[in-house]
């Protein structure tokens, strides 16, 4: 009976620090339009959704969005390539995030995932009928 109660609490400490896990896979959201719209919109898309979530946003080439935030000690750099058809939010590189082999801070991954749905609805709110 004492066997099985510690093998029931070890496991339960075991599922408890596993549910504390502060990385994961590393986000990168590649969102096809449905919706028509032009590279211009999409640009504006772009930089309006990324500066209302924090993220500094400056042009690259053409069809090229590089994006930096700030958070605290938290630093996190992307990239955005983007076409009249879909646009791709890559990771190029972060400051205390704990990435590693393809793994990065949870954190990352919501700022990502928030910033392409802002994008999404931007996008949809100024596509041509």
């Amino acid at each position: 009976m004492k066997s099985t109660s510690k093998l029931l609490i070890g496991l339960l400490c075991v599922m408890a620090l596993s549910g504390c896990a502060r990385t994961e896979p590393v986000l990168t959201p590649h969102t096809t339009l449905t919706t028509h719209n032009s590279e211009n919109q999409i640009r504006t898309a772009i930089i309006d959704a990324g500066q209302k979530r924090g993220w500094i946003m400056t042009d690259g080439a053409p069809g090229v969005i590089n994006g930096h935030l700030n958070n605290r000690e938290h630093k996190a750099d992307i990239r955005i390539t983007y076409n009249t058809t879909g646009y791709t939010i890559n990771y190029v590189g972060s400051t205390n995030l704990l990435a590693e082999k393809g793994e990065i801070h949870r954190s990352y991954n919501h700022w990502v995932n928030n910033l392409d749905n802002d994008i999404q609805i931007r996008l949809a709110s100024s596509a041509t009928k």
